[in-house]
């Protein structure tokens, strides 16, 4: 697996950066795709410690973001962005393969 299948924005990568320094037991933000959501799939952001054997490791100054090689499947292509408006602050995953997403913008259809 490369890097270049997902990529993570600068503000994503300066906000995980901030939220791992301020939890020293976690090493990296985890990223996976579970089934349910109003759309059919969610995200699901985690912290966890260490990889795992088939975990594509994204690396971006002191951000490291890990993606199982099953939710890989889903969010190939992707975008990994963290948005601050007036809406409020929030991860936010650009996903070329969805072919629909629900209005909160955590649960897509491909």
């Amino acid at each position: 697996m490369t890097a270049e299948t997902v990529t993570l924005s600068d503000s994503a990568a300066k906000r995980i950066a901030v939220i791992l320094k301020s939890d020293t037991d976690k090493k990296a933000m985890r990223v996976s795709v579970e089934g349910g959501g109003c759309s059919g799939f969610s995200y699901k952001f985690d912290l966890v410690g260490d990889a795992d054997a088939d975990d594509l490791i994204l690396e971006k100054g002191d951000a490291k973001v890990l993606i199982d090689s099953l939710s890989l499947v889903y969010m190939s292509g992707s975008e990994i962005d963290f948005v601050d408006n007036l809406l409020g602050q929030s991860f936010q995953i650009k996903n070329p393969n969805a072919v629909a997403s629900c209005g909160c913008g955590t649960s897509f259809s491909v």
